[in-house]
């Protein structure tokens, strides 16, 4: 460097929190069960971003009951990911079907 000074370029590394947003949520079906009512939403892709909403989502409330079901439940999280949706959603909580919604679900208004 002209001035004589050690250049020392991105070495650092500085931590910082996105402020959060405002966000809704549009669930895909509402159906009704016992005492009230869940969610369903179906997934083809599921992306990083869907996966980190429904994680928040969760945690921000707990009380929602959301379900999916995927048309295929063995699908890898991304191209060479060890991690299926399936396995996935049982690492979380999630509850999820496979290409159908589950007969026992729909009668849980009945």
């Amino acid at each position: 460097m002209q001035a004589g000074l050690p250049l020392v370029y991105e070495q650092e590394k500085v931590k910082y929190i996105v402020p959060e947003r405002a966000s809704q949520y549009t669930p895909d079906f509402k159906l009704p069960k016992q005492g009230g009512f869940f969610y369903v939403e179906t997934k083809g892709r599921w992306v990083t971003a869907d996966r980190q909403k429904h994680l928040l989502l969760k945690k921000q409330h707990p009380d929602l009951d959301i379900r999916f079901v995927f048309s295929n439940q063995n699908q890898k999280l991304y191209k060479g990911s060890p991690t299926t949706y399936a396995a996935y959603c049982d690492k979380h909580g999630f509850v999820y079907a496979n290409k159908v919604i589950p007969e026992a679900w729909l009668h849980e208004g009945d």
